[in-house]
């Protein structure tokens, strides 16, 4: 699993590539509860037009994310664009509650 976060006007970019996992997950939740704190992030945009893998844990990670963020006020988007995350987004009903956008460009515009 490869993590790239950057901030784009106190929002938090976070750039997921390859398997989220058991074995990934939950190091990559530290990583970002860390730089929500950090960096203050109010909203988070999660990218994972570049997962190859994603199982029940990588559902979680999102849950658990959106339920902080949302806590604060803030507001938790997901990047996909790709068939297989979209399925999973769907199966899980994620989409029902979080909102998806096929690019980056349409995400930071709708916040």
């Amino acid at each position: 699993m490869n993590l790239s976060m950057e901030t784009r006007e106190n929002i938090l970019v976070v750039k997921l590539k390859g398997e989220l996992d058991h074995h990934s997950a939950e190091s990559t939740r530290k990583k970002i509860d860390k730089a929500i704190i950090e960096k203050g992030s109010k909203n988070i945009i999660l990218d994972l037009k570049e997962l190859s893998f994603m199982d029940s844990s990588g559902i979680g990670l999102i849950m658990g994310r959106y339920k902080n963020i949302s806590q604060k006020d803030g507001k938790l988007f997901v990047i996909s664009g790709n068939q297989y995350v979209d399925r999973i987004l769907k199966m899980s009903g994620l989409l029902k509650i979080i909102e998806a956008y096929p690019e980056m460009d349409t995400a930071l515009k709708n916040i």
